[in-house]
């Protein structure tokens, strides 16, 4: 076999290895689409075409192997941040490629049907803040979520009348609506379903810390009922719940001040990491650095963490406290 062969069956078996995963994920496919993760599939796999047939980014838009082809629209395609809608253009790039087998051809041209329909949060995309459909899309497509949060109840975990009253006190600073309070609560109640569906639900490793889970939110009853929600959650077998007490036992380690999202795709696709900022915005990465630096802090504040099976006791805690 020379060189060229060799290639050829690389490219082959890592696109077979893409049609596989498909065939064992059709029964859930058919009942919860995925086009966010689809479009990280297809972008992850040009690219390691495109590397593995030594083309640039820019060589690839000089070829003019696909009209109205340019740079940025490339290099978003590759990173899953816009789908290629045209099953003629991704025929062109995997012919520049070297991929000629039809059925390597058939299996990419699968994914990318997929990754041009629609996600289920696309209803609520106009008062998404910027980055978060792109989270959103991430996260339902995430085997497992490894999450940090120092001043609120993750997501995730929040009950409806926590994340409304959230809302609703920042609605005079933020000067939103009845509508986008409506709307991103509802949005955050479909997320949390990820938890307890009984197909394949998310596995989630959270950390809270203590200040977070005192800050009154609302009244006592609204507090009350998140205390309980999350104890119900924790006690779920794909749920650990860890609190990071503000006086820990035993000397702290590393704190971050700033909430955190480790999203873990599966061993086929690369690990994200999201962040929100100052601006409500919402970034996502899976350069490795990123991911290897996040990794890092989530292990260091679970080591300073009570252990998860004290989790319901501080609960109980707590609401003896704010009942009082």
């Amino acid at each position: 076999m020379d060189y060229c062969d060799e290639q050829m069956a690389c490219q082959t078996a890592r696109i077979v290895g893409f049609g596989k995963r498909m065939r064992r994920e059709g029964g859930r496919m058919a009942q919860k689409p995925r086009p966010t993760v689809r479009r990280i599939e297809l972008g992850y796999e040009l690219r390691q075409l495109r590397e593995r047939a030594d083309k640039t980014l820019e060589e690839v838009v000089e070829s003019g192997a696909v009209n109205g082809l340019y740079f940025a629209k490339l290099q978003r395609v590759e990173t899953g941040l816009q789908d290629l809608r045209s099953a003629a253009d991704l025929r062109s790039l995997l012919k520049l490629y070297g991929v000629t087998d039809d059925r390597d051809v058939e299996q990419l041209l699968a994914i990318q049907r997929e990754a041009a329909s629609q996600d289920w949060w696309t209803p609520y995309r106009s008062t998404m803040p910027s980055g978060m459909p792109r989270f959103v899309g991430i996260e339902s497509a995430a085997r497992e979520t490894w999450a940090f949060h120092p001043n609120l109840v993750l997501g995730l975990m929040q009950t409806e009348a926590y994340a409304r009253t959230l809302y609703q006190l920042a609605q005079p600073i933020e000067e939103t609506t009845t509508e986008f309070i409506s709307k991103n609560v509802q949005l955050r109640m479909r997320r949390k379903e990820a938890l307890m569906q009984s197909d394949d639900p998310l596995t989630l490793r959270a950390v809270l810390w203590e200040p977070a889970l005192r800050n009154l939110i609302g009244d006592v009853d609204v507090m009350v009922e998140q205390y309980e929600e999350i104890t119900k959650l924790a006690g779920l077998p794909n749920v650990t719940v860890q609190v990071l007490p503000l006086l820990p036992p035993k000397i702290r380690g590393y704190l971050p001040s700033h909430d955190f999202s480790v999203l873990h795709l599966g061993d086929e696709l690369p690990t994200s990491v999201q962040v929100d900022n100052a601006w409500s915005a919402t970034s996502v990465s899976d350069k490795p650095r990123e991911v290897g630096r996040f990794t890092r802090k989530f292990n260091a504040i679970t080591a300073s963490a009570l252990p998860p099976e004290d989790t319901p006791a501080f609960f109980e805690s707590l609401k003896r406290e704010i009942t009082k």
